[in-house]
């Protein structure tokens, strides 16, 4: 009824919880760059096809999965090597996909990120949503180097159940040495947007990804982006009532937002 997609690059803590998670479905596949470590035979050994490609950027690296991974269904629940589905998003899952849809070309879920052995929902921005659920048919993923979504052909929906995201599993030094490859990826990105207007609608749209897409339009244009963001996550957010978890993400947070700046200011100004 489902099949089931995962990038993977060195994920061996990760991908047997990961692959365990999505169990009820018999078409997984890890989409692997090439992994040093033990990440593809684990793969196997759950139960999951494996093909491989060498990396060049997300939005590349997802379409080329849809393209060439030979899914078994209809529908299609994509998922970081980090990530699990809880039980009330499997239930969910399982019975939009029995009935073919509901009509929707696809559904958004939101996550719940844990820090430090805790769910910290306010210096996560709870809720956002991510498209993470859709028909094959029709479906394409946009050229972004990072942060990329899929493009569908209809109405999208939004699911009650969550992804849970255990994005420091592989420890506190990949984590950052992670995000300031993102950082990089991102600023490119950013340039993009800066050559284009403000979208003011957006900044108010029912449609969660344009909303999201506008804000970080806006935000690209901030002077003393790193700062700001940690001054709105502490006391707009409240980041502060998770606890020193919260505190401490919000600070390496701000801390990516100022890599991304960095990013942006290393083209020159006439490239904007």
């Amino acid at each position: 009824m489902i099949s089931v997609l995962v990038l993977t690059k060195d994920e061996q803590v990760n991908i047997e919880g990961c692959l365990a998670s999505v169990a009820f479905s018999d078409d997984v596949l890890v989409f692997d760059s090439f992994s040093a470590d033990q990440t593809c035979a684990l793969a196997k050994a759950a139960g999951a096809r494996v093909m491989q490609r060498v990396f060049d950027d997300y939005g590349s690296q997802r379409q080329a999965a849809l393209e060439t991974g030979g899914f078994k269904h209809d529908w299609l629940l994509v998922l970081d090597a980090d990530e699990r589905v809880d039980e009330e998003l499997k239930r969910e899952l399982l019975s939009v996909a029995a009935q073919g849809g509901q009509g929707m070309a696809g559904f958004r879920m939101r996550r719940k990120d844990h820090f430090m052995g805790k769910w910290i929902p306010r210096a996560t921005l709870y809720p956002t949503w991510h498209l993470r659920f859709f028909k094959l048919a029709g479906a394409r993923y946009e050229a972004r180097t990072v942060h990329e979504h899929p493009v569908l052909n209809g109405p999208v929906g939004q699911l009650r159940g969550h992804l849970l995201h255990y994005s420091f599993n592989k420890g506190l030094v990949e984590w950052l040495q992670k995000h300031k490859r993102y950082a990089e990826l991102e600023g490119r990105e950013a340039l993009a947007m800066l050559q284009q207007k403000i979208d003011w609608k957006g900044l108010i749209s029912v449609d969660a990804g344009r909303r999201r897409r506008a804000l970080k339009g806006l935000s690209y244009r901030l002077p003393a982006r790193g700062f700001v963001r940690l001054v709105y996550m502490l006391f707009v957010r409240l980041a502060v009532l998770d606890g020193w978890s919260g505190v401490r993400y919000s600070w390496m947070i701000s801390r990516y937002e100022a890599w991304v700046a960095r990013a942006i200011s290393k083209v020159k100004p006439d490239a904007i």
